[in-house]
């Protein structure tokens, strides 16, 4: 068996910022809701060709 160190080293954490923590973070599962949702609206509107539309 391997013996654990006393002190293990701290980890080194990154800086944050208010600018970091203030963007805007959009996952994809988000993104393409939105899309689809776009989608659908413009569908529904009929602003979307008829041959995409089938």
């Amino acid at each position: 068996m391997s013996a654990q160190p006393a002190h293990p080293e701290p980890v080194e954490t990154p800086e944050v910022s208010v600018a970091s923590a203030r963007r805007i973070h959009l996952s994809e599962d988000w993104l393409a809701t939105v899309v689809g949702l776009a989608l659908v609206a413009l569908g529904l509107f009929s602003l979307l060709p008829q041959g995409l539309a089938a």
